[in-house]
C-alpha cells in the first residue's frame, strides 16, 4: 500500500494511534460500540501530549481486520494499533488469527502480561488469546497489541492494578509500550506516571 495518504505529524513526537473495534454487532449498528471510547478515553488521560487517532469499526472477518490493520500501518502511518473484542475461543473470534497474518515479528511478552493480570478477576482469563506483533516495512513499523472487549478490563490490562494504597502491584502493559515505539523508531512518548509510568532504562530518558 502506498505510503502517500500517511498522516502527517504535528510535531516529531506526535504519536498516531489506531483503534480498531471488532465486532459483528457493534460494525452492524445493532449497538453502540464501547470498545473505542473506552480505548481513546484511557489513553487521554495517560499520554501527556494528545495523539492522533484513526478509527475502524469491522465485523469479526480474518480477512477484513487484517485488511484494517495494514492500511493503519502501512497506509496512515500509525506508531500503535490497539484492538479489542474477538479474543476469545468462540468460532468468530478471529482477531489473533488476523493479527498474527500482518505481523513481521511476534511480541510475546505483552499476551503473558495481560493474562496475568485478568488472572487477577476471573480464572476464565485463561481462555483469552490476545498476542501482540510488530509489523514492519522498510521505513516504517507499528505495534499492535490485541485487548479485552469490556472496558473494565481494558483500563486494568493498560494500567495494572493497584492497591488500596495506590501502590502498583503488578505493572500494566502499557508500562512498556513506549519504550517499545523507541526501539522500533517510533515518537518519544511520554505518560503521566499517576495513571501509568512508562519504564525506560536511563539511557533511553530525555532530560
Amino acid at each position: 500500500m502506498s505510503s502517500s495518504n500517511r498522516l502527517n505529524r504535528r510535531h516529531p513526537d506526535d504519536l498516531i494511534v489506531g483503534l480498531v473495534s471488532v465486532s459483528d454487532r457493534a460494525s452492524a449498528g445493532t449497538y453502540p460500540d464501547a470498545g473505542i471510547p473506552a480505548l481513546q478515553t484511557w489513553l487521554d488521560r495517560a499520554l501527556v501530549q494528545s495523539p492522533q487517532y484513526v478509527t475502524r469499526l469491522v465485523p469479526d472477518e480474518k480477512a477484513q481486520v487484517s485488511a484494517a490493520l495494514v492500511e493503519l500501518v502501512d497506509g496512515l502511518g500509525c506508531d500503535l494499533v490497539l484492538t479489542t473484542g474477538g479474543t476469545g475461543p468462540a468460532r468468530r473470534d478471529i482477531t489473533p488469527e488476523a493479527t498474527l497474518a500482518v505481523a513481521t515479528r511476534e511480541m510475546p511478552g505483552f499476551g503473558e502480561q495481560m493474562r496475568q493480570i485478568s488472572l487477577a478477576f476471573v480464572p476464565t482469563a485463561i481462555l483469552s488469546r490476545q498476542v501482540a506483533v510488530l509489523r514492519e516495512t522498510p521505513d516504517h513499523a507499528a505495534l499492535i497489541i490485541n485487548l479485552p472487549g469490556q472496558p473494565k478490563a481494558i483500563q486494568e490490562t493498560l494500567e495494572g492494578l493497584r492497591g488500596d494504597d495506590g501502590a502498583v502491584l503488578k505493572p500494566g502493559i502499557f508500562a512498556a509500550v513506549p519504550y517499545c515505539i523507541d526501539l522500533i523508531g517510533g515518537p518519544y512518548v511520554e505518560t503521566d506516571p499517576a495513571v501509568v509510568a512508562a519504564f525506560r532504562p536511563k539511557s533511553a530518558r530525555r532530560g
